[in-house]
């Protein structure tokens, strides 16, 4: 007959026992590569707050007695980004939305009319990779908005107003970001994200075709965004 003895584990092997269960784990993942794409839904949310208008002539429908405010929107939004290390990126954001703009303050009741915007962003990004298949990201960069398609309303306001003519200009600004990505397997992710732009166009009007308007038709969205991450 023989007779084995238990012996308890030693504390090296018990070590080496929970870095491999480790290693398992996180395996599908720690591969890395230089490219990625995200695909989002994006919540486009404006903070009008710094928009001017200065009717020629008449002050009292002029900024600070009056503004523009801008519409929210849903829109699709693509990303490719480029690693240059494990933790540091750049990132190309794509999408495109489409907003409302009308009058408020003095000018409220106002339909100034929509337009189109393309607004492509470059951001540099720093990505915490110490968290496992949780890799939260910041980031920071530029942008430069595109308006086309632009509409005035040419509605007209009990007062017998209505916007004739409307030109936005294209222009710079500033995106902050912040996000995460959480590893389903070395491809395949959950991405949320919040962006901040600060975007300030400056636009001209007519109404009526004969009364100049101008102004800031400051935009500064929040951008709120969530969807899937490829890695190849």
């Amino acid at each position: 007959m023989t007779c084995v003895l238990w012996q308890p584990a030693k504390a090296d092997d018990t070590v080496t026992t929970q870095a491999q269960a480790a290693s398992t784990n996180s395996s599908d993942i720690q591969d890395w590569s230089r490219w990625q794409i995200r695909l989002r839904a994006l919540g486009v949310v404006t903070d009008t707050s710094s928009a001017t208008a200065t009717v020629q002539g008449v002050p009292a429908l002029s900024t600070p007695n009056s503004g523009l405010s801008v519409g929210n929107s849903v829109v699709p939004e693509l990303d490719i980004t480029y690693y240059f290390t494990r933790n540091i990126s750049a990132e190309l954001i794509l999408g495109v939305s489409q907003n409302h703009i009308t009058g408020n303050g003095a000018l409220t009741g106002l339909d100034v009319g929509s337009t189109w915007l393309l607004p492509p962003t470059l951001t540099v990004q720093y990505h915490f990779t110490d968290f496992g298949r949780f890799q939260p990201y910041l980031g920071v960069g530029i942008n430069y908005t595109f308006f086309f398609g632009q509409q005035p309303a040419g509605a007209y306001t009990p007062g017998g107003l209505a916007i004739t003519n409307l030109n936005i200009h294209n222009t710079a600004g500033f995106a902050a970001q912040a996000g995460f990505d959480y590893m389903i397997d070395k491809h395949w992710g959950i991405n949320f994200d919040v962006k901040k732009l600060i975007l300030r166009p400056n636009y001209d009007a007519w109404v009526n075709n004969s009364i100049y308007v101008s102004g800031t038709a400051a935009l500064d969205p929040w951008l709120f965004g969530a969807g899937i991450t490829y890695r190849f």
